[in-house]
């Protein structure tokens, strides 16, 4: 016996609403448990510092555990395809950043994931400065020497990276375009032994977020010849701007922001941005990210939209720039 119509138009309304009301119960019982932060490089590395802190006080914001998880591999993007095919469901989101979500595009070709659709942006958590930096024993003592020396020295020059795709290779890239040079690029297993070749003089330059640096700046082991924002850093107030130092076309910094799978439900990623937007408003967070050299983004920066209106504005910038070398994967 068939039910009336008017019965089964009230059980098939009722069996449509189901997937919606159960996607509201869940983000009402969100989250019921631990919350895993994909962290797309090694641990004790920027992005990771910066993952554990903001975590740490998201924990306390949601009342649950924030786990972060190391998975290397392939300039970040390794990582950054597991956090892309987890489940939409809150508990595994990823702290990417330039290189993962933005230079990777024209790094890997057949990259698995793209950036700007199979991602929920949750917000922007900190830019860092990029600085250029040089061996100690270098002849020039100012950013305009430095590009005329190795406009003239191309051929005898070699610049330390961290690897390709690496936040240090592109934005080096971009330093070299814009004297109008392609030195011999020599890759390391990471910043820090990049770094140590840059202070032993085994290498000649470098470009460097300010977090893997700042201490051996503040020392005086190397050379530093500008940072790349429109204002001094805070960390390093003596180190003049690319513009005061006569290269204003060298503005990049890197930026770090939370993302979760696309698909995550929107009452959980208004949570989880929610939580962001309090840890950076915290006085200990704010304090313990700009002694890394951090710069916080300001209201009118963070959120959602601002996140994935970077995210595209930046694949557009870095691709011609990267493709204009033929970088190879490595």
């Amino acid at each position: 016996m068939k039910p009336p119509r008017r019965t089964f138009l009230r059980l098939a309304a009722g069996a449509a609403a189901l997937p919606a009301m159960s996607r509201i119960a869940r983000a009402q019982t969100y989250p019921a448990r631990p919350v895993t932060i994909i962290v797309p490089f090694a641990a004790g590395g920027p992005t990771d510092v910066t993952a554990r802190i903001i975590g740490e006080h998201m924990s306390r914001t949601l009342g649950q555990q924030f786990i972060v998880e190391n998975v290397v591999g392939a300039g970040g993007t390794t990582g950054s395809i597991r956090a892309m095919r987890a489940n939409p469901d809150g508990y595994t989101i990823e702290l990417g950043q330039l290189g993962t979500h933005a230079a990777a595009v024209a790094v890997y070709p057949n990259l698995a994931y793209r950036p700007d659709v199979d991602f929920a942006p949750i917000g922007i958590v900190v830019d860092q400065a990029i600085l250029i930096v040089a061996r100690k024993t270098l002849p020039p003592n100012n950013l305009m020497e430095f590009a005329d020396y190795l406009k003239t020295n191309a051929d005898k020059m070699n610049m330390a990276h961290a690897g390709v795709g690496s936040i240090t290779h592109f934005t080096g890239l971009l330093l070299n375009s814009i004297v109008g040079v392609r030195p011999t690029l020599v890759p390391f297993t990471g910043s820090a032994p990049a770094i140590t070749a840059l202070i032993t003089s085994q290498v000649d330059y470098m470009c460097d977020p300010i977090s893997d640096i700042v201490q051996q700046v503040q020392a005086g082991t190397l050379k530093t010849y500008a940072v790349g924002t429109t204002e001094r850093s805070a960390a390093l107030p003596d180190i003049p701007t690319s513009r005061e130092a006569g290269m204003p076309e060298f503005q990049v910094s890197a930026w770090y922001g939370l993302f979760a799978p696309k698909g995550t439900p929107k009452p959980i990623l208004d949570m989880l941005t929610d939580a962001l937007d309090k840890a950076l408003d915290d006085p200990t967070v704010r304090k313990r990210l700009t002694e890394l050299g951090c710069d916080i983004p300001y209201k009118a920066r963070r959120g959602q939209e601002q996140l994935a209106t970077l995210v595209r504005s930046e694949i557009a910038r870095w691709t011609p720039i990267i493709k204009a070398v033929n970088v190879k994967p490595e």
